[in-house]
């Protein structure tokens, strides 16, 4: 049995699930998500709890047992806490700021590159050199993260560049480090 899949999904205080064949909704103080889900899983609500079993111990049963809970889990957290992603942005003269609903970006091209924050997903520039994301849903925070990270990755020889908080960056000699 799956470790993930067998654990039971904690419904918080003003949180609703609601299960149709196929699809689940999840309703919270932060907004609602929907998800698709494979018609193998079953997936039950028990008073205060969630549980998601399968039909049998096939391999793709196995494998989609504890991906369906933890889609589940993700959509729980994601209506009550929110997710968030935050990015460094290191380099002389590189710096962002906010405009509106737009992420202007002066990362060291000859134009600033311009990034409009969608319905789902909010942005705020608490300094010059940071950017943090927000929104309910975990896939589409770290998908849009993933797309500012990829305007100015951070290169190995300065570290200039866009990274995630916390991220590490291996430096490289540059050639006067030969001997």
């Amino acid at each position: 049995m799956s470790r993930i899949g067998r654990k039971p999904i904690n419904i918080p205080a003003g949180v609703e699930v609601k299960t149709e064949p196929g699809v689940v909704t999840v309703k919270g103080p932060k907004g609602e998500l929907t998800q698709k889900i494979s018609p193998a899983m079953t997936v039950e609500i028990n008073g205060t709890e969630v549980l998601v079993k399968r039909p049998n111990d096939d391999k793709e049963n196995r494998s989609l047992h504890g991906l369906t809970r933890s889609l589940i889990n993700n959509m729980v957290i994601g209506v009550t806490q929110g997710y968030k992603k935050e990015l460094e942005v290191n380099g002389v003269g590189y710096r962002v700021q906010k405009q509106g609903k737009q992420l202007v970006m002066n990362i060291g091209y000859s134009h600033q590159v311009v990034m409009e924050d969608t319905e789902d997903i909010t942005i705020e520039v608490p300094n010059p050199n940071s950017i943090v994301i927000h929104g309910i849903d975990k896939q589409k925070v770290g998908q849009f993260a993933a797309e500012v990270r990829e305007k100015r990755p951070p290169e190995p020889y300065k570290g200039k560049g866009i990274k995630y908080a916390g991220e590490y960056i291996r430096r490289k000699e540059g050639k006067a480090g030969k001997a």
